[in-house]
C-alpha cells in the first residue's frame, strides 16, 4: 500500500465504525478522520446555545458564526468548535441524536463539507462517517460499509456506556438507536446507504480483528 489511498468506512450507530476505523488506521499508518465528530460539535454548542433544532435560520447562522477545525495531534484528529477542545463533551446519546438531526439540513452540512474534503486532499486517510463513499469522497479508493444486526449494535452501545461508569437503560438505547436509524436512512440530504460499489461487511459476528484482517484482505487483492 505505497499510494496514500483514501478509505471510507460508512454505517449506523453501533456497528462498529469508529473503532474498526481506528483499528485499521493504526494497522496502516493513515489518520483517522472521525467525521461523526464534526456533526457532534455542532451539536454541541446548538444545544449550548439552546437554539431551535428545526429553525434552518438559527442553524445557517449557528453554521456561520461558528469556527470548527480540526488538528492533527499525534496522528489523531481532534475536533475543536471556537478553540475549545469538545472531544470529551460530545459523546453523550443526547449530542449523538442531536448531530443526527440538524445533519439532516443542507445547510449544516454543506458547512463541514470542504473541511473534510480538505482532510483527505493528501489521501491518507480513514474517513468514518454516515456519507463518506456516497458524497464528501465520492471517488475514494476504497468505500466499505459496515453492517450489524440492531440488537447485537444495541448491546454493544450498552456495554460501551458501562464501561464508561454510566447506568444505561437498554429501553432507552433502543429507542434512541432506532430514532437515528430512522433519522439517518430517511433525510433527504446524504441519506445513510451503501453506494453501488461499496464492500458490505456484516459486522455482527466478527471482532474487530477480524474485520480489519477482511479490508486489509480486500485491498490487498485489487
Amino acid at each position: 500500500m505505497s499510494k496514500k489511498m483514501i478509505i471510507t468506512i460508512d454505517g449506523p450507530a453501533g456497528a462498529g465504525k469508529s473503532t474498526v476505523s481506528k483499528a485499521l488506521a493504526k494497522k496502516i499508518g493513515y489518520i483517522y478522520l472521525d467525521t461523526g465528530a464534526l456533526y457532534r460539535a455542532l451539536a454541541y454548542k446548538a444545544l449550548k446555545s439552546g437554539i431551535v433544532l428545526d429553525d434552518i435560520y438559527a442553524l445557517d447562522s449557528l453554521c456561520s458564526e461558528s469556527r470548527v477545525v480540526l488538528k492533527n495531534v499525534d496522528g489523531q484528529m481532534k475536533v475543536y468548535v471556537d478553540g475549545e477542545d469538545v472531544g470529551n463533551k460530545i459523546r453523550t446519546e443526547e449530542i449523538g441524536l442531536t448531530a443526527s438531526k440538524i445533519s439532516a439540513f443542507a445547510v449544516v452540512r454543506k458547512s463541514l463539507l470542504q473541511l473534510q474534503r480538505e482532510t483527505g486532499v493528501n489521501g491518507g486517510i480513514v474517513a468514518e462517517g454516515r456519507d463518506m463513499g456516497s458524497v464528501v469522497f465520492p471517488d475514494a479508493d476504497y468505500k466499505f460499509y459496515l453492517n450489524a444486526d440492531i440488537e447485537e449494535r444495541i448491546k454493544r452501545r450498552h456495554n460501551e456506556l458501562l464501561s464508561k461508569g454510566e447506568t444505561p437503560d437498554l429501553r432507552s438505547i433502543r429507542k434512541d438507536m432506532i430514532s437515528r436509524d430512522k433519522q439517518d436512512s430517511e433525510r433527504e440530504v446524504a441519506p445513510l446507504k451503501p453506494t453501488s460499489c461499496s464492500i458490505i461487511i456484516d459486522s455482527t459476528k466478527l471482532s474487530v480483528r477480524e474485520i480489519v484482517e477482511k479490508i486489509i484482505r480486500q485491498i490487498s487483492e485489487k
